[in-house]
């Protein structure tokens, strides 16, 4: 080394040169010299754009020559600059330009579908990419940028470049964009105008922004991700930013022809919302996303699965938008396409409009993308009609519309599902399935229409699934999952939480928690009533407490005074903040208790909305939301906002928001900046309830949460799963599903004779109605011998392996082909036979008042405060699929049953175990067939809660009709039959949305 270069090596220049010479080497860009070639007043290398147009149009250079004798330079020049101007830098690249008489330049040739028109391939191969330094782009003063690159002779990038060693990073980058690079009059720097992006770079990171607007500017990341947060992995012997310059392990340099292109003509966009105008540049996992998936699409064809874990803030809707689009373009090397269709579905509606407002803004053909907007008839007719992009949601798919499509086994389609989660494994996704896989069939043999329908179950050749989440399950990663090294499913791409939180476009919501723990003491209103001794009534006592005046007048105080003094002068007065509540009746009252507090107080600047579903009666009156509110639920959303859809504020502001489910999942207002949390959250739903806080706007740096009910550690471990990336402990083994329909036989209820019969007539197609009296006829034979067994115990397990094996087998023949039709035929068996199992109508329920107890004292203390966040590397895998009936109990659960049980014996007199008691968890499996766990799946559970007590008590009664103990309790005590019904019903709720 010269000592003048070891002079040089601590300088920024170091970095500018090695990236110069990076790109001239090894990316085919022409070396340019800025004080000769560079074109301060038009921002373009004009002898660039000439050897372009001349090389690559010869033709149409000699009509403009032929026209324009002696001015054919200027006519070209001056119209260039006039479209570059009206237009935009982006647009003159995609679309070229006009001159009279009918001469059109093409300013840039962009990567053709398929390699095999040498011709299209040729002009891909002319585009001249070049690069100059030091550019001094102004005429008003000496500013120079950096580093600009140019396509065609056209500006399309400038780099401010920052060493470390100096003292100065991509930080002091942005900031001299801030500073020194005023866009006002500088047509390199005007927005569309000028050069498309921006970089601020130092050896370690990259930002970039599309719009310079002096210290409004707002530069994005744009790096790569570190160990599962921000930041750059290290290179060896590079720069951790030479991603941006060179090609390498990781993939094709961003700056490469083939990127660089790409991102030009089929990423870039203009988003125009009223006046406001944004130029979308992807951001690096959006386009890395992208990329990878078409690539590995392109090399291996339709029918395969992909994970996509990307955090909230991610950017996920423009991604599945991009990658839609490119999918229907994607070609093998024989110019074959590799989709015919793209379908995004959804399972929510707001999503679902949201997308298709996206996805429609990329459309740069009209008529591509067909919004399913009406029934599913429509969504029918795009299907048939070979519609290129469809965008509708799952539950469309379930209808009679979509059964009578057939011929689609030929076609291939790209399904990109949002927010993948259990719900994909459900019928709706089955049906979809068979819609796009459904081929008129001439075997007759039933074996081979059996194995075909059990076949349809699995993945299919011409499906390829893009599953997007943020937060996967267990049955989400072994669907989608891509197997790695280890045998485990993993993500297919990742952007963590941690790097979405680390790089700003989320918060953390965790950042300020405080715990608070309620104490009371109550005395008996009636001395000597039994119901009222020893512990066993300690589950009634809290919910009499929590939903006692002074309690929740204390809770109150604390929440209002706390978000008057800490929240709203968040965001110049904005801020909002959402109570969340365990009950509709708990949110019915703290609504009443912040608005008489409020009043009492004086606050006039305080105001609150509540949320709830139905409606309730309160001392004698009946309530809804709506009347509550003084305006329709449809309403609230925007009300709660403050401004409506035309940006006029409401008469009206209101700060705090009561909810009991509605609006914890899906709700998105960025002005909320505190959650006081009063209910039991675990698992997903703390995730996702808590989640609410972490959308970023201006001014919004912090968050902050109190918590009546979960410890740090509770919501802790609800999170590690989903921090840094989602992994599974071991993979379900596949062989519990004969070890489940060994054990269904071992009941002797089941008859292989019957199930066989019962397949010949089932499977055989349109089934007329004494098909359906021959199938009810074989299925009775079973429900006789089960009326027959004497023993309930036997027969409610029965009940709950039969569940069991139905929702394995399900899942298992979604990720693998079984090619075993013995298992497909008792599911089908199995489906009619639980529908057939006898119910007994029981007696009306007995309704009491219950007025025993008194709040003698009540006091609300401060636990733990301060931050809550999780660290690098704190992480934890799910567990697989791995029990079948009950799901095991947890510590508080076991705790709450030995307490209902102390309660039966204490008030009755009787010897009753947890074993005896479990018992109710048979009724458990019982009731929740397809249509309760739906109910459950897709509905708040104070909403459900009542359809499920009516199924529970009729299902309890008859299990034990010879139980006369157990029944008369059932019958006569709602005390602890309201005991043993939420008990069970938080147990069913947990199975159903946490592993199912």
């Amino acid at each position: 080394m010269t000592v003048s270069s070891q002079h040089n090596i601590h300088k920024e220049v170091v970095l500018q040169d090695h990236l110069m010479s990076q790109l001239v080497a090894g990316e085919g860009y022409v070396l340019r010299d800025a004080k000769a070639d560079y074109d301060p007043i038009l921002a373009m290398d004009k002898e660039l754009v000439l050897r372009f147009i001349q090389e690559t149009q010869p033709e149409e250079w000699e009509k403009l020559v032929s026209h324009y004798t002696g001015s054919a330079e200027d006519t070209l020049f001056t119209q260039l600059a006039k479209a570059l101007k009206s237009r935009g830098t982006l647009t003159v690249l995609r679309q070229g330009i006009k001159i009279v008489p009918n001469i059109k330049f093409s300013l840039c040739y962009f990567r053709p579908a398929s390699s095999l028109e040498p011709k299209r391939v040729a002009e891909y191969e002319a585009n001249i990419l070049s690069v100059m330094k030091e550019v001094a782009y102004s005429t008003k003063n000496d500013n120079r940028i950096d580093v600009v690159l140019f396509l065609n002779g056209l500006p399309v990038a400038t780099m401010e470049v920052k060493n470390p060693l100096t003292g100065t990073t991509f930080r002091h980058a942005e900031k001299q964009y801030r500073q020194d690079r005023s866009p006002a009059g500088e047509p390199l720097l005007t927005f569309k105008r000028g050069a498309l992006v921006h970089f601020a770079l130092d050896g370690d990171n990259v930002s970039m922004t599309t719009r310079l607007a002096n210290g409004k500017t707002r530069f994005l990341p744009f790096n790569r991700g570190r160990d599962g947060g921000a930041g750059n992995p290290d290179i060896e012997g590079e720069f951790r930013v030479a991603y941006l310059y060179k090609s390498g392990a990781w993939g094709e340099a961003i700056l490469s022809r083939a990127v660089l292109l790409d991102v030009i003509g089929r990423f870039m966009h203009l988003e125009k919302d009223g006046k406001a105008e944004k130029m979308i540049f992807p951001r690096f996992q959006q386009l890395d996303a992208v990329r990878k998936l078409l690539a590995h699409a392109k090399a291996s064809g339709a029918g395969q699965n992909y994970l996509i874990q990307h955090s909230a803030g991610s950017g996920k809707s423009n991604t599945i938008g991009w990658l839609a689009h490119q999918a229907i373009n994607l070609h093998t090397e024989a110019d074959e396409p590799i989709f015919d269709t793209a379908i995004i579905v959804t399972d929510r509606i707001v999503l679902d409009r949201q997308l298709q407002n996206t996805v429609s803004q990329f459309e740069q053909t009209q008529g591509v993308v067909k919004r399913i907007d009406g029934t599913s008839r429509q969504l029918k007719e795009a299907i048939a009609k070979g519609a290129r992009i469809i965008v509708t949601t799952i539950q469309k798919f379930s209808t009679e519309h979509l059964k009578a499509i057939s011929g689609q086994g030929d076609r291939n389609f790209a399904v990109i599902v949002d927010e993948a989660h259990s719900s994909q494994s459900g019928k709706s996704a089955q049906a979809m399935t068979e819609a796009l896989t459904r081929d008129d069939t001439s075997s007759d043999d039933i074996e081979d229409l059996i194995a075909e329908y059990q076949k349809s179950r699995g993945p299919q050749p011409n499906i390829s699934f893009f599953a997007f989440t943020a937060t996967p399950r267990n049955v989400t990663l072994e669907r989608f999952g891509v197997p790695g090294a280890d045998g485990l499913p993993h993500p297919f791409h990742l952007y963590s939480m941690r790097q979405a939180i680390e790089e700003g476009f989320i918060l953390d919501v965790l950042q300020n928690y405080m715990t608070y723990k309620a104490y009371y003491k109550l005395e008996k209103s009636i001395e000597d009533d039994p119901e009222l001794s020893g512990r066993r009534g300690q589950r009634k006592v809290a919910r009499y407490a929590s939903l006692h005046p002074t309690a929740i007048g204390q809770k109150v105080e604390i929440i209002v005074e706390h978000f008057r003094r800490h929240v709203q002068k968040e965001l110049g007065g904005q801020a909002k903040a959402m109570i969340v509540t365990s009950s509709r009746e708990h949110a019915l009252r703290y609504y009443f208790g912040v608005r008489d507090y409020i009043r009492q107080q004086g606050y006039t600047d305080l105001r609150a909305l509540v949320a709830f579903s139905g409606e309730l009666t309160y001392e004698g009156e009946k309530y809804t939301e709506a009347n509550l509110n003084e305006f329709s639920e449809t309403e609230l959303p925007s009300r709660f906002d403050g401004y409506k859809k035309d940006g006029t504020p409401y008469p009206q502001q209101y700060q705090i928001l009561i909810v009991a489910e509605k609006y914890q999942t899906g709700f998105d207002q960025p002005k909320l900046c505190a959650m006081y949390i009063d209910r039991k959250l675990a698992g997903l739903q703390a995730v996702q309830t808590l989640s609410r806080l972490n959308r970023v706007m201006p001014g919004k740096n912090k968050t902050f949460i109190l918590d009546f009910r979960n410890t740090i550690e509770d919501i802790q471990n609800a999170f590690r799963p989903y921090y840094e990336v989602t992994s599974l402990e071991e993979r379900t083994d596949p062989n519990q599903v004969y070890e489940l329909e060994q054990r269904l036989f071992t009941f002797g209820y089941l008859d292989k004779g019957e199930i066989e019969r019962f397949a010949q007539i089932y499977y055989k197609g349109a089934l007329d109605g004494g098909d359906r009296a021959r199938l009810e006829g074989l299925v009775r034979e079973a429900v006789a011998r089960f009326q027959l067994d004497e023993d309930e115990g036997r027969q409610e397990e029965f009940r709950q392996l039969v569940k069991s094996y139905m929702r394995f087998y399900t899942f298992l023949a979604q990720v693998m082909r079984l090619e075993d039709t013995d298992l497909e035929k008792v599911y089908s068996y199995c489906a009619w036979l639980t529908r057939l199992l006898p119910n007994r109508e029981v007696p009306p329920e007995i309704e009491i008042t219950d007025d025993m107890l008194q709040l003698q004292a009540f006091k609300v203390e401060q636990k733990d405060t301060g931050n809550a966040s999780l660290s690098p590397g704190d992480r934890a895998a799910i567990k697989a699929i791995s029990e079948f009936g009950a799901k095991p109990y947890t510590e508080d659960e076991q705790k709450e049953l030995s307490e209902i049980v102390k309660a039966f014996n204490e008030r009755h007199g009787t010897n009753f175990t947890e074993e005896d008691m479990i018992r109710f968890e048979q009724v458990n499996r019982q009731i929740l067939d397809e249509g309760m766990t739906e109910m459950i799946r897709n509905n708040p559970p104070d909403v459900v809660y009542a359809a499920f007590c009516d199924a529970f008590f009729k299902g309890a009664i008859r299990m034990f009709q010879r139980d006369n103990e157990m029944r008369n309790i059932v019958l006569t005590d709602p005390e602890a039959r309201d005991k043993a019904m939420r008990h069970f019903f938080q147990r069913a709720v947990r199975e159903v949305r946490d592993v199912t």
